[in-house]
């Protein structure tokens, strides 16, 4: 090449490791004729281009980037150019250097694998471990970066000379493709697809080991496996999560619209919350009868995904008989299955072979392992439409460890959540990157996993944070954690994190006005809050407003027998001569009555979600939950079409007490009815109460957040509401609104400190 050619010299950065970059790069730089080299580094991709056709390579570069890959920046510089150079080359990766780029998530099986899983002349025909780059394990396989064969679970699996073949071939899509595997050099199952489709059809519990951990799978149209499963796991009727072999299937059970099929067919694969039909359509003869009723008892929401490793749609390939090719994954199939985390007590999901046959015994009849490591927990993620886009209910499997992009950069902080529904978040540049879902931090292997994700994330992004943000509240573990590490502590209050989360994600840094509704956090007076009205500026908060406070008679018994809430609310009405009567066959009613009266174990609380369970009590809709957040999500099944009581709230002093509401409640025909009112006065009382707040301080938008958001009619309805009036609701989209998304928000707050 002659001496007089441009040569680039270029740095990529993003998610560019393990989605076939290189690859990419390498047929970019043969189809323009030009010579160079690109390796991996901790930055992300390095480049050196040269020839005549630069300026079009690099156009193209990003233009038709690999489809997992996402590229933040592209930075040029020209250099001097280098004589006689006559080929391009990919060279060994570098490791030295501060670590600024990641891995991606695990992605579904992507079509190009499909055709070759159920073609019988391809040598990985029905073979449980396929993959290439563009699909796969990325995140849970992953020891360190950089992204390498010998970095991952894979290091133990020599490729045979036919995948080697392949793994060098810069013509094939397992170019350099780290987890990429055969029936000869591969991982192998324990049992074969046609035995475990036999036991599920059987109506046996099947422990399924998948890319985050095992499920446990059974048929979701037996009732006697469903019930069981619902008994053995301890889940006191909260809902299973549902696969089924593609949108087409799905339909027989939900409505999906096109955004919704978008989600549920994206590499992703999230468990998507539909809602239920009311009747199943017209279906071909012999399909699957209707679901088990413990699926999700009383509710309209469905949870469903589709399969995303091959084993997955190898169950239904085997139930629809081996066809040859593809096209039946685009007709309606009978099978659907339960597939729940194996996690039993709350504990984390098992995800060693011999630490799932300890912990399942006794709860699933079968066990399917394989040989290859799982080297991070991830549940999978939970999204569900909410006011026209998509949100996160839980973060996990196919979306960790994605970034969120905040306003500014700030510095390396670890922020360790609350208690419940638990999340870790750390910061790296202008990049905040939020965990998997933990769980509830009550018992000690729901500690050792938090401890083992806060080890994981900072190795495996090579930070060394200067801060830990926890809650305030001094028992939570979490806290006590942070206290822990050695690091300053910075403890946020609980609602302050809940706006911060929103204005984080959203890359706001000035003033702003937020709603917390949630059901419990500790106050910065001592108390217990839950609907709070917080204008927040960086490290400061100010309550402007809450709440009217409710008793909960017996404390955290309260949350979980929406009945003593009800008892509550008819105290605050002057009714409390009602509660025995009303409530005559809840054994202690009349010793409820006495607690709230005198003020004796009955704290008083502003939470949102303690009114949520007041309604219910008052509707009958649900006096005892089973699981956290039953009562409030029955709740919002009955609606249809909310309503607006006009004049069913006050507002005094910055306080919205909606008493009037409930009041109203108890004498409307039923509990549809009542949930219809309960859901539109609501959001009608939440806008009229933060409007002339916001006007005061010249505001034009609001942050929503709080578990209470993640009920689709008051998000709805609130969006709509503050639009109305000229107002930009804000929703969290890529945290959760609940509890999982307060790492972000406490990571957002410490910035402000550091």
């Amino acid at each position: 090449m002659a001496e007089s050619s441009e040569r680039l010299r270029i740095r990529v950065r993003g998610r560019v490791q393990g989605v076939g970059f290189r690859p990419h790069v390498h047929a970019l730089a043969r189809r323009f004729g030009l010579t160079g080299w690109v390796l991996n580094d901790p930055q992300g991709v390095l480049i050196e281009i040269q020839g005549g056709a630069t300026s079009a390579f690099s156009t193209a570069l990003a233009a038709e980037a690999p489809p997992l890959s996402r590229i933040d920046a592209v930075e040029c510089k020209a250099i001097a150019p280098i004589a006689g150079e006559e080929c391009f080359a990919i060279r060994h990766s570098e490791v030295a250097g501060a670590l600024t780029t990641g891995i991606g998530p695990d992605a579904a099986v992507c079509p190009a694998c499909l055709d070759e899983l159920f073609d019988p002349a391809d040598r990985r025909h029905r073979y449980a471990f396929l993959n290439c780059t563009h699909c796969g394990p990325r995140y849970t396989i992953t020891r360190r970066l950089p992204y390498d064969r010998p970095q991952t679970a894979m290091a133990g699996f020599p490729l045979c000379p036919d995948c080697m073949t392949e793994y060098k071939d810069p013509a094939d899509r397992r170019f350099h493709a780290q987890p990429t595997a055969c029936p000869t050099c591969g991982p192998r199952l324990s049992h074969p697809p046609e035995d475990i489709l036999e036991a599920l059809r059987a109506g046996s519990i099947v422990a399924i080991k998948g890319l985050g951990g095992f499920h446990l799978a059974c048929d979701a149209t037996r009732a006697d496996a469903v019930e069981r499963l619902q008994r053995v796991k301890q889940r006191n009727g909260k809902p299973f999560a549902l696969m089924v072999a593609n949108a087409e299937s799905a339909v027989r059970h939900v409505d999906v619209d096109d955004d919704e099929r978008r989600l549920l067919e994206g590499v992703a694969r999230p468990i998507v919350l539909l809602r239920r039909r009311d009747e199943a359509p017209d279906l071909a003869p012999g399909l699957a009868p209707g679901l088990a009723p413990d699926i999700a008892p009383g509710l309209a929401w469905l949870g469903v995904m589709l399969p995303y490793t091959p084993l997955h749609y190898l169950l239904f390939h085997e139930a629809a008989g081996r066809p040859v090719g593809t096209g039946w994954l685009r007709q309606p199939q009978e099978l659907t299955l339960v597939m729940t985390s194996a996690n039993p007590g709350g504990e984390p999901l098992a995800i060693d072979n011999d630490e799932a046959r300890g912990r399942l015994d006794g709860i699933a009849d079968l066990i399917v392992d394989h040989d290859r490591d799982i080297l991070v927990r991830a549940d999978d993620s939970v999204v569900r439409k909410l006011a026209g886009a998509p949100a996160f209910l839980r973060r996990g499997r196919g979306h960790v460890p994605e970034p969120i992009r905040l306003a500014r950069p700030v510095p390396p902080i670890l922020a360790v959540g609350g208690h419940l529904k638990a999340t870790v978040c750390v910061t790296r540049g202008d990049e905040a990157f939020l965990s998997q879902h933990i769980g509830d931090l009550d018992n000690a292997a729901t500690l050792g996993f938090l401890e083992e994700t806060v080890a994981h994330l900072l190795h495996i992004l090579g930070v060394e944070p200067v801060a830990v943000a926890h809650d305030r509240h001094p028992d939570f573990q979490s806290t006590r954690f942070a206290e822990g590490t050695g690091l300053p502590a910075i403890a946020v209050q609980h609602h302050h994190a809940h706006v911060a989360a929103v204005m984080a994600e959203h890359r706001i840094e000035g003033p702003a006005l937020g709603l917390a509704l949630d059901g419990f956090g500790l106050g910065g007076d001592g108390g217990s809050w839950g609907g709070e009205m917080l204008l927040v500026d960086g490290l400061r908060f100010e309550r402007l407003g809450s709440l009217a406070p409710l008793a909960q008679p017996g404390g955290d018994a309260a949350a979980r027998q929406p009945w003593r809430m009800a008892a509550a609310a008819l105290a605050r009405m002057g009714r409390a001569d009602e509660i025995a009567t009303r409530f005559a066959t809840h054994g202690p009613a009349e010793g409820v009555r006495r607690m709230i009266e005198r003020g004796i174990n009955a704290p008083l609380t502003s939470s949102c979600g303690r009114w949520f369970d007041a309604a219910c009590g008052v509707l009958g809709v649900r006096a005892v939950a089973g699981f956290e957040g039953e009562a409030p999500m029955a709740l919002e099944s009955l609606v249809r079409r909310p309503r607006v009581a006009d004049g069913a709230w006050r507002i005094d002093g910055g306080e919205l007490d909606l008493t009037p509401l409930l009041e109203r409640l108890l004498s409307v025909a039923d509990a549809v009815e009542g949930a219809e009112l309960f859901h539109g006065t609501l959001a009608a009382a939440l806008v009229d109460w933060t409007l002339p707040v916001l006007r005061a301080h010249v505001l034009g938008r609001v942050m929503l957040s709080g578990g209470c958001l993640m009920n689709a009619v008051l998000a709805e309805e609130l969006v709509a509401g503050f639009r109305a009036v000229g107002v930009e609701a804000l929703l969290p989209r890529l945290a959760p609104a609940n509890d999982g998304g307060l790492s972000l928000g406490q990571a957002w707050v410490a910035s402000f400190t550091l």
